[in-house]
């Protein structure tokens, strides 16, 4: 009997729950982890410490994701993940309609036939799924190369902002709870990332391309 193993899949889905993050690495949306914060009563201001000399802060993530370039990444990555989408939904829909019409005749079949067209129903079913995860990796991919790509123009701003304010560290921001924010670089970062980088051209990442042979 076939059992369909595939199930309505959307790489673009996947793609559009990626936050931006730099290197790769998956930024936490503050309005996305707090929802409820837009509707609570603003909370009250926290007393602050004097700033200390030397010490300096810096959100990578908020400075990619706020940025002009770090915008269009996000609105690249969602335009690939549509496309994506767009490949692979009638896929899904059309295997997932001819198992339900397989199993709506089946105990009619003989044997030969149900083996027959179960088996060519899980291979579809199964070259499906090898795709799909081959696109999310190919998405994956594609998001990292993108980040990567900003993380390399705002390396040098970083340390430029390190050299200007005289600091004597430099602290990821998201690693601290509580920080004066007299000694937070980031907005800084933004306004120079976007005075250096607005947007580049990219498109998806293929991962199943095979290597031409060599030539003896």
């Amino acid at each position: 009997m076939f059992a369909p193993s595939h199930r309505v899949m959307m790489a673009g889905a996947a793609v559009l729950g990626l936050a931006l993050a730099a290197t790769g690495a998956t930024a936490q949306s503050r309005a996305a982890a707090a929802p409820a914060r837009a509707a609570a009563a603003p909370a009250p201001a926290i007393a602050q410490g004097p700033a200390i000399p030397g010490v300096c802060t810096i959100s990578i993530n908020q400075a990619i994701s706020e940025s002009q370039v770090g915008q269009f990444v996000r609105t690249r990555l969602q335009q690939l993940g549509q496309q994506v989408s767009a490949e692979l939904t009638p896929e899904d829909t059309a295997i997932s309609n001819d198992a339900k019409a397989f199993q709506a005749k089946e105990s009619t079949l003989d044997a030969t036939s149900r083996q027959t067209q179960g088996q060519a129903l899980q291979a579809r079913a199964n070259a499906f799924q090898q795709k799909y995860e081959l696109r999310q990796r190919e998405m994956q991919a594609t998001q990292e190369k993108a980040l990567n790509r900003i993380a390399q123009e705002l390396d040098p701003i970083a340390q430029q902002l390190y050299q200007q304010h005289r600091c004597s560290i430099l602290i990821n921001r998201n690693a601290v709870l509580i920080g004066n924010p007299d000694m937070d670089l980031t907005s800084a970062a933004v306004t120079q990332l976007n005075g250096r980088i607005q947007q580049f051209a990219f498109d998806r990442e293929h991962l199943d391309t095979t290597p031409a042979p060599s030539a003896r």
